[in-house]
This record gives C-alpha cells, structure tokens and sequence, in this order.
C-alpha cells in the first residue's frame, strides 16, 4: 500500500491483553523501523498501557472499559482533529468495533472474513490476506505486511528504568541461576489454564535439587493467584521468593528479563518472557500452542493439547476449530510433571 513513499500518520488499535499488546509492540517496532518519520498513535487498554505508555515516539490514547461510555467519549475526545492515512484494527471485539467509527481515515485496515470475529468486518474497509492456522503474532504481522512494511527481525524493547532493572537484581543477584514461575493465566478462577500448585512445587524442588536454582513466584493480586503462591511455596524448599501481587508490570517484566526461564501457563508472561528473550516452559492443554504460545519457544513448549482434544472433545487437534479452547478442569492435568523438569533439564543443562 505504501511502497513508493511511507505514510504520515498510522492509528493502531490493540487494546488488550498484555500478550496481545505484546504481539502488537512488535508490529509498531517494525513500522518504526521501516518508517522512523511516520507518526504513531496507539488505542491500548488502560492496564496494557503501565506496560507499553512511556515508548518513546508514539502518541498513546488511553481506552478505560471501566468508565463504561465516557470511556468512548474520551477517545473520541483525544482523536478530535486528527487524520491518519491508515488504521491498523488488530483487534476483533464487539467493545472495540465502536471505537473504529471514531478514527478519521479512509483506510481501516481489519482481519480476514474468517478470523473478523464480532463482525469486525462491517467496521472496515480492506483485510489482510486470508491465511489458516497462524500463530497470532503472524497474523498480526499481516497487517505490517499489507502497508508495505517488509519481513524484518523481530523486535520490541519494552522500556525498563534502572530502578525497574534494579528491583529485579535484588531478587535475582548471584552465582544461581534462576527459575521464575508464573503459575495463574488471569484472576478468573475457571479458566481451567491453571496448573496444580502441588505440580509447580514439585518442578520447582526439582530445579533447586538439580541445579541450586532460586524460585521466584510472581503473578497479579487476585485471591487465587495469592493462594496459588502461598501453597507453592510451603511446599518448596527455602531458597524461594515469593513476590505475586507485589509487583507492577514493569518490575515483573524486569524479573523475567533477570531470570533464566519462565514456567507458566498460556498467559501475559509468557510474550513478556519472549519480548526480553527470556526462554519460557510454556504449560498449554487448553489451547493450542501453534497459536497463542511463546513465539520464540514453541521448542520448550510443553503440549498437551492433542491429548486434552481427544479426551475432552473426542477429536484431533485439526478437526477442531482454530484456536478453539478446551473448557474442562481435568484439561491441565494432562501435563506431566516429567516432562516440565525435563525440558528445565534441557535449558539449565546449558
């Protein structure tokens, strides 16, 4: 679209989740990359935004859902008088279909006919190519490839401060090397993504037995994740922190950066972990990780999809529905504790 010469203004939308927004970040670095002069404005989520509001070079317009219509009315607000020649709806949302009404352009650029959920597709006007089975940061590349920005290495350089970095030196400092876990999805107590704390404690005194590791729990503060973090530790050895609800996104995404691999769940941190190159375990039964796992360490995935779609559903994994989520609470206990401390094995034996 814009290969002869780069557009002055792109308005992205990506409100949430923080793995999302992370999928998204890389898309905005490419077109920083490609196009340094173009100006950047980004629709984000009001959480999403304590990760991403302080990048440099980029006009960020704060969504709220908790102030309910205002929260449109402020965006419309914010968006009053200006003009981009491209936006980016990387978002599928019935909440988010609204705010594309509001962005004065004559390109709203959305997804496929198959994947333009909450019909998206009335919202606007061109879609990326329709492609199957990709992982959602490829998906959201389209877009980056349809205005012309070129295949480039990845990037997103999420900004830390010293004190950010030093908050996490504090937890991580000497010679051990370093096993962070991660164990909620979110604060819902039936997502059914979670993993047994008895499990995690175990893979945990594994690490520490093994290689002398030091646990770091972390996580938001939720009743449920705070449990989770109690009862993992009373069950692992002393060399273990325990800093769940007691950290912002910032510092978390410092911590993961600190430590050495991350065990979790399909969650937010494991795309905060492949941002800042930290090697993640990630823990999928209940949704596939061809689509949603840590981008750069599907190789360490531990995958118990296929066995939770032929238990739960009685089907293979390509007979269901792209990124269709299995629902049961037996979903998670598919996945061994041998072979979680074997892939430890494989990234702490190096």
């Amino acid at each position: 679209m814009f290969k002869q010469s780069p557009p002055e203004s792109i308005c992205v939308v990506r409100l949430s989740h923080i793995g999302d927004t992370c999928h998204a970040l890389a898309v905005v670095r490419a077109i920083q990359d490609t196009w340094p002069e173009t100006r950047l404005t980004w629709i984000i989520g009001k959480t999403e935004a304590g990760l991403m509001a302080d990048i440099p070079g980029i006009e960020f317009i704060i969504f709220d859902k908790n102030k309910g219509r205002n929260a449109y009315n402020d965006v419309r607000s914010k968006l009053a008088g200006k003009r981009f020649d491209v936006a980016l709806c990387m978002h599928a949302s019935m909440r988010v279909n609204r705010i594309y009404r509001l962005i004065d352009t004559p390109v709203r650029l959305g997804y496929d006919f198959s994947r333009a959920k909450d019909f998206q597709w009335l919202f606007t006007n061109q879609r990326i190519e329709a492609r199957k089975n990709e992982h959602v940061l490829d998906a959201m590349m389209s877009f980056a490839r349809h205005i012309g920005v070129p295949a480039r290495d990845l990037r997103w350089d999420i900004p830390l401060s010293p004190g950010h970095r030093e908050f996490a030196r504090g937890l991580t400092a000497g010679e051990k090397p370093v096993l962070v876990i991660s164990p909620c999805s979110s604060q819902r107590a039936r997502n059914y993504r979670n993993w047994s704390a008895e499990n995690y404690a175990a893979a945990a005194n594994h690490a520490q037995k093994k290689f002398g590791c030091k646990i770091i729990l972390t996580g938001g503060p939720s009743e449920l994740e705070m449990q989770y973090g109690r009862n993992i530790a009373n069950l692992c050895g002393p060399d273990l922190t325990n800093v769940i609800g007691k950290t912002s996104l910032k510092e978390l995404v410092a911590v993961i950066e600190a430590g050495d691999v991350l065990i979790c769940p399909d969650s937010g941190p494991a795309h905060m972990a492949t941002a800042v190159g930290t090697p993640v375990i990630g823990l999928y039964a209940t949704s596939n990780p061809d689509r949603t796992g840590p981008y750069l360490s599907r190789y360490l995935t531990v995958n118990a999809y296929p066995d939770a779609a032929g238990r739960f559903l009685g089907k293979m994994p390509e007979q269901l529905r792209w990124g269709q989520r299995i629902r049961d609470p037996g979903a998670m206990d598919l996945i061994r504790l041998k072979d979680v401390t074997a892939r430890i094995d494989q990234v702490l034996s190096k």
